[in-house]
Parts: structure tokens; C-alpha cells; sequence
């Protein structure tokens, strides 16, 4: 009985190892390409919306430059403010602190400002009490310096406020080529408006997808800059202050 039940182990796997070798290897569907992409969307294009295309990659490559140049500069402006918290305070005068601010820091222009503003107190200037004097020459350099950092925001706001109006322009135009061809081919089948309709959307994302991280990206911005800008009004208050204290000198 074992025998039997031996021998007729071996006879079905033998007559499975003859079944697996007769089949032909199965092999997985290749992945066909998208015939309606973004690159047949610029292969079939016309000028119209070759140039949509190019138009928003132009409004991201500038959103992105403006990002990433004013992450650096509010970096180094932070930088800079640490630096004069910690050496400006601790020198023998206003003048000596500003000479030891790095050259270029927004704190540096500051305090030069409220110094030739003392400085130049005579004449009609000398009518005006000094207090006032160099209160309104401080606030007129941190509006400077505001005004700085707000450089190149305008170009996030604008990207962000237009794209997504470019890339419809885009989905319309192309919408209409698209029902210009089915017309004149005479089909109005599934795979005839399926196509040529998903391309024009297309469009619509590529506007989306500029306009997105621009809105994000000012919105961080105008937030960094406040915090920033919060640290120049102290700093301008408290150089007020020790100018004062110190008889303008």
C-alpha cells in the first residue's frame, strides 16, 4: 500500500513538472505609453498654446527663483539682526557699535541714519526738537528697509493671482481646436473627444500647479518678513533711546 501510494506521488508530480514545462511563460502587460501626455499635447499644439505652455513655465521658474532668493536674504537678515543684538549693545558708543555691524545689514543703515540725523541737526533742521528729529529719521530707514523686503513679493502675488487664469485660457483654446477637428473628421466617438479634451485640461493643472506654491510661497514670505521687520522696529526704538541717553553723540 505505501509503495502504491508512493509510486503515485511521483506520477502526478512528473506529470506536473511535464504540464509547467508544455505552458509558455506568462508575462506581464507592458505598460503602454500615454498618447494624450503632456508630450503630445506639445507635438499636436499650435503656436497658441506652445506659447500658453511656455508662458507658465516662465511665471514658475520666476515664483521659484523669487522664493528661494528671499529665503536666502531673510536668512541673512536674521542673521544679521542676531549679530547686532549681540556686539552692537556691548560697544563704548552708537558710533563704534554701527562700524562693527557687517556692511550691507539693514541694522548698520539704520543706526548710520540716526547718526547723520544728529549730526545735521542746525539750521532750519535745529527748529525741530531732536527727539522728533531723529525719531522721524529712524522710522524713515525701517520704511527703507521695508520696503526691501518686500521686493520681488509682487511677483509672487501676480503668478499666483494669473496663472490659473493662463492655464484656462489654455484648456479653452485648446477645447476649441479640439472641437474643430471632431467636426471636421465627422466623429464624435468616445475615443475621438477623449483625447483632444484631456489634452486642453492639462492645461488647466499646469496653471494650478504654478499658481499654488506662489500663493504659498508669499504667504510664508509676508509672514517671515513681519517677524523680521517686528526685530528692525525694536532695534530702531532701542538705538532711539540710547541716542537720547546718550546726548546724540
Amino acid at each position: 500500500m505505501h509503495r502504491f501510494l508512493l509510486a503515485l506521488a511521483l506520477l502526478a508530480s512528473s506529470f506536473a513538472a511535464t504540464a509547467q514545462a508544455a505552458l509558455p511563460a506568462i508575462q506581464a502587460p507592458a505598460a503602454a505609453a500615454n498618447p494624450y501626455g503632456l508630450g503630445a499635447l506639445w507635438a499636436q499644439g499650435d503656436p497658441v498654446a506652445r506659447g500658453t505652455i511656455l508662458v507658465l513655465a516662465i511665471m514658475s521658474l520666476a515664483s521659484w527663483y523669487v522664493l528661494i532668493t528671499k529665503l536666502l536674504a531673510q536668512s541673512r537678515m536674521g542673521g544679521q539682526g542676531r549679530a547686532a543684538n549681540q556686539s552692537f549693545w556691548k560697544a563704548d558708543s552708537v558710533q563704534k557699535g554701527a562700524q562693527q555691524l557687517q556692511a550691507g545689514s539693514p541694522y548698520r543703515f539704520i543706526a548710520e541714519s540716526a547718526l547723520e540725523a544728529a549730526r545735521k541737526h542746525d539750521g532750519l533742521i535745529g527748529k525741530v526738537d531732536i527727539n522728533t528729529w531723529i525719531a522721524q529719521s529712524i522710522e524713515r530707514a525701517v520704511g527703507t528697509v521695508h520696503s526691501r523686503t518686500q521686493e520681488g513679493l509682487a511677483v509672487l502675488a501676480t503668478v499666483g493671482s494669473t496663472a490659473p487664469f493662463v492655464g484656462l485660457f489654455g484648456t479653452v483654446w485648446g477645447i476649441y481646436n479640439a472641437l474643430v477637428r471632431i467636426g471636421a473628421s465627422g466623429s464624435a466617438s468616445i475615443d475621438k473627444v477623449a483625447g483632444p479634451v484631456g489634452e486642453a485640461l492639462i492645461m488647466t493643472a499646469i496653471g494650478l500647479a504654478v499658481a499654488v506654491p506662489a500663493v504659498l510661497g508669499y504667504n510664508w514670505l509676508v509672514r517671515r518678513n513681519k517677524v523680521a521687520m517686528d526685530t528692525v522696529r525694536a532695534f530702531g526704538s532701542d538705538l532711539h533711546t540710547v541716542l537720547l541717553a546718550a546726548g546724540t553723540r
